[in-house]
């Protein structure tokens, strides 16, 4: 069963950078993706970010040359996705959500999520 750990996330002023981590344990497909949805209250989640076993990464427009995803496949059960966050705008400001999804390179509708971290840009 797959596991999965965040880290990050907190408070930041625009411009400034944040880094968010995903570790996931217990993977049972060499074919999967992960990454970062996020929301904000009283709107729907929107996909960030995404990786796949295959390295391939998707981004959401907003985020296009300011993020950046990466993963480091420790060995077959355990990866570790990293979500580095630059140049932050005040409407990156939400709850942003690790997922994972088994047997799988689409990003829609993950197997697991994660708890979820706050990241607040405020001026």
């Amino acid at each position: 069963q797959v596991r999965l750990v965040e880290s990050g996330g907190g408070l930041m002023p625009p411009g400034e950078s944040l880094r968010l981590s995903c570790a996931a344990s217990g993977i049972d497909s060499s074919r999967n993706v992960m990454g970062w949805y996020r929301q904000v209250p009283g709107e729907e989640r929107e996909l960030v970010a995404s990786i796949t076993s295959g390295a391939e990464r998707n981004y959401a427009d907003s985020v296009k040359g300011r993020f950046t995803i990466s993963r480091d496949d420790r060995d077959r059960a355990e990866s570790v996705a990293y979500l580095q966050m630059d140049h932050l705008r005040l409407e990156d400001t939400a709850r942003y959500y690790c997922f994972f999804k088994s047997g799988s390179y689409s990003a829609d509708s993950p197997d697991l999520w994660g708890q979820g971290t706050q990241v607040t840009v405020v001026g």
